[in-house]
Order: structure tokens, then sequence, then C-alpha cells
């Protein structure tokens, strides 16, 4: 339920700050689905799953960048903080 608020909130500020972004949260163990499915620029593990951050960048195998929420911005519903997160990343997968 929470991670569902956050990609609400991240929508918003995408919204607000002119940013075309598909943002989307799905279970850990449904991900091999969506990446057959979509196409992933970003992929933003929630605090919580942390641990398995190396399982999924071996999955991602240098298509696309993965990392752990921030915690605080996790903790408090930052959407906007998160979303920069996910532009830096993918900024930087870019060049």
């Amino acid at each position: 339920m929470s991670t569902s608020l956050l990609v609400s909130k991240m929508q918003k500020a995408a919204e607000a700050d002119g940013v075309d972004a598909d943002i989307f949260a799905t279970a850990a163990s449904e991900a091999d689905a969506e990446f057959a499915q979509k196409d992933v620029d970003v992929l933003l593990l929630g605090p919580q799953v942390r641990f398995m951050e190396s399982q999924f960048k071996k999955k991602a195998d240098g298509k696309f960048p993965v990392e752990v929420i921030d915690m605080r911005a996790y903790g408090t519903m930052d959407g906007e903080k998160v979303l920069q997160q996910a532009l830096k990343l993918s900024d930087a997968a870019a060049n």
C-alpha cells in the first residue's frame, strides 16, 4: 500500500515538473514478467527489499540501473525526491 502511494506522489511530481514518465510498482516476485513487457529505464527498490538489490542488478544485466530508494524519502513518501533519484540514475545511465 505504501508503495502505491509513493508511485502516485511520484506521478504527481512528474506532471508538475513536466516530466513524461511511466511510473509503476510491482511485487518483487512479478518483476521478471514486468521486465519482459515494459521498457525499463530505472529500477528503484523499496528499502524493505534492499537485500535483493544484487539479484536485481544481475537480472538487469547492465540494461538499466538498479538502486534502493532513499530510506528517508521512502519513509516520508517524498515523491519529488524519489522522482529526482530516478531521473539522476536515468541521466547517468544515458551518458
